[in-house]
């Protein structure tokens, strides 16, 4: 299940700074943009489980998504496999 933010929230720097767990906290359900100058300059993802971390971490490492591509394009080629014959 990909992780979708049901609520964006921005909030400074020096306000992430000053009470970091409790926006660590929010992060599980929504997104926190962290601005500086008014402006983003980085997020701040929270996870509600541990299998939340586990797909984020699969969504983003490199050689899985490398994987899934080639799969992809393997059986848009018609050379892979359905999971009927495995």
């Amino acid at each position: 299940m990909p992780r979708t933010a049901k609520h964006r929230r921005e909030v400074a720097l020096a306000e992430v700074k000053d009470d970091f767990s409790h926006y660590l906290r929010l992060a599980a359900s929504e997104e926190i943009v962290i601005t500086r100058h008014g402006k983003p300059a980085g997020v701040l993802i929270g996870f509600e489980s541990e299998d939340d971390w586990f797909e984020y971490r699969l969504e983003h490492h490199p050689e899985f998504l490398t994987r899934v591509s080639e799969a992809r394009r393997s059986i848009a080629a018609g050379s892979g496999i359905r999971l009927e014959a495995v």
